[in-house]
């Protein structure tokens, strides 16, 4: 940056207090007389339920370090994305927020990359809690024996790791047991971002009350970080092929991208 943080944060202000249009209706003669675009200062305390004292020391960099609540409060009378929002409480010295769950809607383009994708690789999409949201038609076909179950938690990654009767067959023995070591290493981390998720808290007792070998794995206490990956997974039409697998983060919605690119040229 350029300035000191202080000037930062009050510059920031400043410009998003001027973009916010006045609480009156277009047209009103006290429109016309503003000297300046945007809020006043008074108005957009009173939005976000802060004094006008302690705004204006925060726009001229007078108020160093202000609270998470204050900023919380200013995110949201500005209207911010997620990303302004992050930006303005790393500007005011604070790490941003996490978000409270995964959202549950795949961004438009996102579905578009991975039906386009179709024809040249497996892709799926699961969220933070490891529930797959979506795949193309080739992922559906290369992973069938994980999407046969029913119930509540039957789309869970975690669940269909320790469920799913033909996961032998498509990993073979080895493959098949470091997928369940990853699974409740990845579950462990899912909580430890979402701790009083319910659905989260519902699998992990699912799975202790059906599943020995997810009793051993917890014991463990690994924790996921797996990013990267050479799978060796049996096509049911060309048999055991090599993917390179890549996960890629949404941050903002707490989605990841599986890409399962053929080492095999298939």
């Amino acid at each position: 940056m350029l300035s000191g943080e202080r000037t930062d944060l009050g510059d920031y202000l400043r410009r998003q207090r001027a973009a916010m249009c006045p609480p009156v209706a277009p047209g009103d003669p006290r429109v016309r007389r503003r000297r300046v675009p945007g809020l006043r200062r008074q108005e957009l305390s009173e939005v976000a339920g802060i004094s006008v004292e302690y705004y204006t020391r925060l726009e001229q960099g007078r108020a160093v370090r202000p609270s998470r609540e204050v900023l919380q409060a200013l995110a949201r009378a500005f209207g911010l994305s997620g990303a302004e929002r992050d930006h303005l409480f790393r500007l005011g010295g604070e790490s941003p927020p996490q978000i409270e769950s995964p959202d549950t809607v795949i961004r438009p383009g996102l579905l578009r990359v991975l039906h386009a994708l179709d024809g040249t690789m497996p892709v799926t999409v699961h969220d933070g809690r490891l529930t797959l949201l979506a795949g193309n038609a080739a992922a559906s076909e290369l992973l069938a024996p994980l999407t046969g179950g029913t119930g509540r938690y039957a789309r869970n990654i975690a669940y269909q790791a320790f469920t799913a009767p033909g996961l032998a067959d498509l990993l073979g023995e080895e493959g098949a047991e470091l997928f369940t070591r990853v699974a409740a290493a990845e579950l462990r981390t899912a909580l430890s971002r979402y701790p009083e998720d319910t659905h989260l808290r519902g699998l992990l007792a699912e799975l202790g009350a059906v599943s020995g070998r997810f009793r051993d794995l917890w014991e463990r206490c690994e924790v996921g970080a797996w990013r990267s990956a050479v799978k060796r997974i049996r096509h049911p039409r060309r048999g055991w092929l090599h993917f390179d697998i890549e996960m890629l983060h949404d941050a903002e919605r707490d989605h990841w991208v599986m890409l399962y690119t053929p080492r095999d040229g298939a």
